[in-house]
């Protein structure tokens, strides 16, 4: 092998072995859960092992018997999904309106919506709560659906908007020659052609929303039955009294998790496309 050789194959295990390095530092914590929410809770406190001496899956029987996290399940999923459609509608006309339409000040609301992403959401907590009170949403999932988009639209805003403008101008000339109206060229036309970004957006707005306690515990402190599913693995009380219970709150968490970890997997390709949409115009 000659000098040149050698020092690509040093480039290379060395590249490997920072990305195994990565990977694993990413995944333990994941791993770790996964295997904790199947030991019982006398091997729980009593070693640290990386595999469960006796499986069982009694951690996982007790949160699907728990009709409180059934009922933060559906509300997670009505919540987040409700969330992301909100988002991808208004999103989608400000992304349109900010990305192909020419008019003063366009640069600046641009920039207003990437500031919005920059307030942590507890400097706004205490505004939105009057507001979601007044608003009579208090101890409802609407309030969730109401305020979510604070955080979840600035960012579906800017990825789309982003797409909107790397897309060819000839295409939208060739459907207004073709007499379509300026809607039809959106609903028609356009908006198809974001479909990667689209699911990129919808599915991180999703995940940001089903992932989402602050809101959900303040927004809904005084009604059980409205809590998402954050909220209530938060508040687990355990089989037995005075125990913590560590391995079923890692059970509901597996149960909350790898369905998402399941979305990423199976859009991963639109993910990536989307996210990447826009960085070069066509």
């Amino acid at each position: 092998m000659t000098r040149k050789q050698i020092l690509q194959t040093i480039q290379k295990i060395l590249l490997y072995g920072l990305v195994l390095l990565v990977a694993v530092y990413a995944l333990f914590p994941f791993y770790w859960a996964f295997m904790t929410s199947f030991k019982t809770e006398r091997e729980l406190f009593q070693s640290a092992r990386y595999l469960p001496q006796q499986p069982t899956l009694q951690n996982y029987e007790y949160v699907f018997r728990d009709d409180t996290f059934l009922i933060g399940l559906r509300n997670s999923a009505v919540v987040s999904s409700a969330t992301s459609l909100l988002a991808l509608v208004v999103g989608a006309f400000a992304a349109y309106a900010l990305g192909r339409l020419r008019f003063k000040g366009r640069m600046f609301l641009l920039y207003v919506v990437l500031s919005m992403t920059m307030f942590p959401a507890i400097s706004i907590l205490s505004g939105l709560y009057t507001i979601v009170r007044e608003l009579g949403f208090f101890g409802t999932p609407l309030a969730l659906i109401a305020t979510y988009p604070v955080f979840t639209l600035p960012f579906t805003v800017w990825v789309l908007t982003s797409f909107f403008r790397g897309l060819p101008a000839e295409i939208e000339q060739a459907a207004i020659v073709d007499g379509a109206t300026p809607f039809q060229t959106f609903r028609l036309i356009l908006l198809p052609l974001t479909a990667p970004a689209l699911v990129t957006t919808g599915l991180l707005a999703f995940v940001i929303s089903w992932n989402e306690y602050l809101f959900a515990l303040n927004f809904t402190a005084t009604k059980p039955t409205a809590q998402t599913v954050p909220v209530i693995i938060a508040q687990f009380s355990g089989q037995f009294s005075e125990q913590e219970p560590i391995a079923e709150i890692m059970a509901a968490a597996m149960v909350v998790t790898i369905p998402l970890v399941v979305l990423v997997l199976l859009f991963q390709n639109r993910i990536v496309a989307g996210l990447t949409a826009g960085a070069v115009k066509g």
